[in-house]
């Protein structure tokens, strides 16, 4: 007998089950919680499990001795009652969880006549137990458990004896609620569940306890004679497994830290965002990109102008372009949801809609926008403005008409798992945001500062937008200064209400990185208007910006080139960081913590000029010497070369921060913006796993990463490490970020909860 070979009974007729370690540790699915149930005293249905390894060593078996055929005699003996008749059988699959096409349990099958009969597969019981072992397929098996395969010969089918009595199914907590059943199935359409007794209260505990999930109990009978023939683990909304984690700790059945391993991370975006409540019964019209979570519906408009119209009369809008930029803020802002044609998980539109937490869409592909006649096409209807729409920001989808949705859910029992997180969690949370409003938000998730505030995104408003305009279209350093006079002031109040709001708590400024062209203007009416507002004709304002159109602008004239190749852009955002640093001081008397980051660096003798220029104007401002001042200097790690050449950089800095999001574009040489018109293409032909852009490519990316932290911290043993790019919202990509020695991740402000959440089960592990 190979140690495969194993037949036994998990839930004897008489007494309780006697199992090895080995044999536990074969135990999937329903067989585990069988066993444990009888294990525990609790009346059980008698059964039997055998391995495929056993079943085929059976069918394999001839001439004398037979010790397979023994064994599995003396088992099916183990379901029979002393004193009573072998009763009928039932034979059911067990897998670890629910797989397609296994096959449905086989009940009421009359016991074998003879150890023969029990062996033929033309009989009825061999016969069942034949078609559950071949329904789980003849090659490698339809699933992995973490780490290891489960192999094909311990595969196991289970052998029950056939219950006298009504069949009852119900939940072991409440789909909604949490709280302890016994509870109807969702969906359930025959009402309340029967009075089943106190026993079945008992069974619920036992269960749960066991299995620290919502499992649907399978049971005969009721009151004194309730009998238990297996369970399977049921999905239920975020909600109700929070208040079922709380619940356990309350009881003494979970530690904090095994309630805060026990949540599915990704499910906590159900609370903290609008969702459907229902599904169009047509289904979606159109798919996408889920770039930014939740649900959302509202009246189609098209321009900027429209949604904020729309916001001032109290309606509900789907803002619906090809593509977003910064000209398109403020209509983001005013609209309920965004849906565009073009764009990626790192796109414009994506990355300020997390932002803001406005649910979002990209990248339908079969989305087409006519705005002369105020219409589009999605999938293969018509809409007009003012039509009604639903997208649904998480999967992708998009719905004709307004489908009801619920509202986000922040209640006591996810402040308490994150509470029970941040005891166990050594890994920072900060947040990327550029104004107040954000800060406020990701604050109340419990962020510890801000990792990344684009300075350019505060320019995000059409005044603002004009003056960076005006900078970037000049065309002397003279009329540079003037311009940038402008911006001081912007930029000097926004530090200051920054400061304000997160007093003590770090605060990174990336400086200057626009590329140029989504801060310019585009198409006719929007050229014609700048050039009107800037005191110049289409025509000379076409001429700049010729003169200033790039061939690849995301590998352009941007990040430190910028400083670089303009010192005095590089002078007044250093002095609106002091003039806000001042200020906020002037407001409130605790401690300011400012990083200033570099972008876009490629070498360390760029870092040096640029950290020199600053050092200098920090020094001339007598700043750091203070009270509660704290100035530190970084940049970001998001070229190639500027992670191999780390430790030269190190050298120059306080901290690194990886953006990974530029990694990934430069690692990869794919455009992030254009990526999904074929990585949909190369996921389906297992070429990628993933979408780069959404989980971080730990083989190529998060190598670099890996060497760029060695390297600059064997140069800078001091250094400060950091994540700002959008996988440090990724549960998948934090896993793997908490395996390094990072201080630090940033990431939108309604990811923050899933970032704290996941580094604490990354640190328990």
């Amino acid at each position: 007998m190979t140690p495969a070979q194993q037949m036994f009974a998990i839930a004897p007729a008489r007494g309780a089950p006697s199992l090895s370690a080995a044999q536990i540790a074969l135990l999937p699915g329903k067989a585990r919680w069988i066993f444990r149930a009888a294990a525990s005293g609790f009346p059980t249905c008698p059964t039997i499990c055998l391995t495929r390894a056993a079943w085929e060593g059976l069918q394999a078996e001839r001439g004398e001795g037979r010790r397979l055929r023994a064994q599995w005699v003396a088992s099916l003996f183990r379901l029979v009652t002393h004193g009573e008749p072998p009763p009928p059988l039932v034979v059911r699959t067990a897998a670890p969880f629910h797989v397609a096409g296994l096959a449905s349990a086989r009940r009421d099958i009359q016991p074998p006549a003879t150890e023969e009969d029990s062996v033929d597969t033309g009989k009825p019981l061999a016969r069942a137990i034949q078609r559950a072992f071949d329904s789980y397929g003849e090659d490698e098996p339809l699933w992995v458990d973490e780490g290891d395969a489960f192999r094909r010969d311990t595969q196991l089918v289970i052998v029950q004896a056939f219950a006298e009595g009504k069949l009852t199914q119900f939940l072991s907590r409440d789909a909604l609620s949490g709280g302890l059943g016994p509870a109807a199935l969702p969906g359930a359409q025959s009402g309340p569940i029967p009075d089943l007794g106190s026993r079945a209260n008992e069974l619920c505990r036992l269960i749960d306890a066991e299995a620290g999930a919502h499992m649907a109990c399978l049971v005969a009978g009721a009151g004194d004679k309730l009998l238990f023939l297996s369970a399977r683990p049921v999905q239920v909304g975020a909600t109700a497994l929070l208040e079922a984690a709380r619940d356990r700790v309350e009881r003494g059945v979970w530690t904090p830290r095994e309630a805060v391993a026990g949540i599915d991370a990704g499910q906590l975006q159900q609370l903290l965002h609008p969702r459907l409540t229902e599904r169009a019964a047509e289904g979606p019209i159109a798919s996408g990109l889920g770039v930014s979570p939740g649900a959302a519906s509202g009246e189609i408009v098209f321009t900027t102008e429209d949604a904020a119209r729309n916001r001032a009369r109290g309606r509900h809008c789907i803002l619906v372009v090809v593509e977003t930029g910064p000209a398109d803020i403020e209509g983001m802002k005013a609209a309920t949801g965004i849906l565009t044609a073009r764009g990626g998980m790192t796109s414009h539109a994506a990355v300020v809609a997390r932002i803001t937490g406005k649910p979002c869409v990209a990248a339908v592909r079969n989305l087409s926008i006519d705005l002369d006649e105020m219409r589009c096409r999605i999938g293969d209807r018509d809409f007009r403005a003012g039509d009604k729409i639903t997208i649904e920001g998480t999967e992708g989808h998009v719905f004709s008409g307004a489908l009801p949705l619920s509202r986000p859910q922040i209640g006591g029992a996810i402040g308490k798992l994150l509470d029970w997180a941040d005891g166990s969690r050594t890994i920072s949370v900060r947040t990327n945001v550029e104004t107040v409003d954000a800060a406020r938000t990701a604050l109340s998730f419990g962020a510890e500062g801000i990792g990344l505030a684009r300075s350019e995104h505060m320019f995000f408003s059409a005044n603002r937008m004009l003056a960076l305009r005006r900078m970037i279209l000049s065309e002397s350093a003279e009329d540079r200064a003037t311009a940038l006079r402008g911006l001081v002031d912007y930029q000097a109040d926004d530090y200051a209400a920054l400061f304000a709001e997160m007093p003590g708590k770090p605060i990174t400024v990336r400086l200057f990185d626009p590329p140029l062209h989504e801060f310019l203007p585009r198409g006719e009416d929007d050229i014609e208007e700048t050039a009107e507002a800037l005191g110049l004709t289409p025509r000379a304002l076409q001429a700049r910006l010729d003169r200033l159109g790039e061939v690849n602008p995301m590998l352009g004239h941007r990040g430190c080139r910028l400083a670089i190749s303009y010192p005095e852009v590089l002078d007044m955002q250093v002095g609106a960081m002091i003039a806000g640093m001042r200020a906020a001081r002037r407001m409130l008397d605790a401690p300011l913590n400012l990083e200033i980051m570099v972008p876009f660096v490629s070498s360390a003798r760029e870092v040096s000029w640029i950290r020199v220029k600053v050092m200098a104007l920090i020094e001339q401002a007598g700043i750091a010497a203070e009270p509660g001042m704290h100035i530190a200097f970084g940049t970001m790690i998001e070229l190639p070369r500027a992670a191999l050449r780390a430790a030269e950089i190190a050298r120059h800095v306080d901290f690194f921060s990886f953006g990974t999001n530029d990694l990934t574009q430069t690692t990869f040489g794919i455009s992030r913006d254009d990526a999904p018109a074929f990585l949909a293409s190369y996921r389906r032909k297992a070429i990628f796993d993933h979408d780069p852009f959404v989980t971080l490519d730990r083989t190529g990316v998060g190598e670099l990463i890996e060497l760029a932290i060695t390297r600059g911290k064997s140069a800078n043993p001091d250094l400060k490490i950091g994540i700002c790019g959008e996988h440090a919202g990724d549960p998948e990509s934090l896993r793997f970020f908490a395996t390094l020695p990072v201080d630090y991740v940033s990431c939108s402000p309604y990811r923050v909860p899933i970032a704290r959440l996941v580094l604490a089960q990354a640190a328990s592990r």
